[in-house]
């Protein structure tokens, strides 16, 4: 069934199950963005569209404007110049159907709260903070929490957990409302290696459901999981594909480097100066 621009598909996708309204635009579209921050120019001339189901890893030097193309397409950032659109509507109108985990969760380990509780915040969005959780709330904390395999962790103390465990945490209270779009910033910071490719295998079935964006400093893993891949150095590269060439990377980083995606994991640096 149509209606104007948007085609009305009837599907369960668990969580806050219901019709999902998929448009004829794309999960997000930036055009001629430009973002200054303290005086500097973080981001320029920035244009992108990312297709919805696409699992796009963006990579990039520190401080190269990747957290902050993020928090634009958010709508936490305001650009100095240029459009955002997410499902073809500005970042504050389709906020409620993103989900973000930030680069760094600050919680106080020692505060007594469960698991499950954290999870359950992520319905703040949804409730508000001075309306009452809703057992369909606990309902889908618990889904999310199974989502992320860690049902069996749900009421103990988040203090508690690992760090990759925390993380797991982390991204079901992320997704407890059951976005389309979910933004992730370094997300596998702090999780073990050895426990690393559990959690990338999560984002990939979880990109079953929704479009992910992913910003990560680690290259290897990043050309291993991800659909396609973009570079941000204030200037944005990007082909619409797992490929960056080797003049895109050392324009972006500012050094040389051998070769990156295809899917395998490798070191893109060659030896220099």
């Amino acid at each position: 069934m149509r209606g104007g621009d948007e085609e009305i598909i009837s599907c369960g996708r668990g969580l806050d199950a219901g019709p999902v309204f998929m448009t004829r635009d794309p999960a997000v579209r930036i055009e001629d963005l430009s973002v200054r921050l303290g005086g500097r120019r973080v981001l320029e001339d920035v244009n992108l569209r990312i297709k919805e189901g696409d699992f796009l890893g963006v990579i990039g030097p520190n401080g190269g404007g990747k957290t902050t193309l993020l928090r634009a397409i958010l709508g936490l950032v305001k650009p100095d110049r240029g459009k955002i659109e997410v499902f073809g509507r500005s970042p504050k109108a389709a906020r409620r159907v993103m989900g973000y985990l930030p680069q760094k969760s600050l919680f106080d380990p020692k505060f007594p709260i469960t698991a499950q509780e954290v999870v359950m915040m992520g319905r703040y969005a949804a409730r508000g903070l001075i309306r009452r959780y809703t057992p369909q709330d606990l309902d889908s904390a618990r889904e999310a929490i199974s989502l992320v395999g860690m049902s069996e962790y749900a009421d103990r103390e988040i203090g508690s957990l690992s760090g990759g465990e925390q993380q797991r945490i982390f991204v079901a209270r992320a997704i407890v409302s059951g976005p389309r779009l979910l933004l992730l910033d370094e997300p596998a910071a702090g999780i073990d290696s050895a426990k690393q490719v559990e959690f990338y295998e999560l984002l990939g079935e979880l990109n079953e459901t929704m479009t992910i964006i992913m910003v990560s400093h680690d290259i290897s893993a990043v050309s291993a999981y991800v659909k396609k891949i973009a570079c941000v150095s204030r200037k944005l590269y990007y082909h619409d594909s797992k490929e960056l060439s080797a003049e895109d990377i050392e324009e972006a980083y500012r050094c040389p480097v051998e070769m990156i995606a295809h899917g395998v994991p490798h070191r893109v640096l060659r030896t220099h100066d």
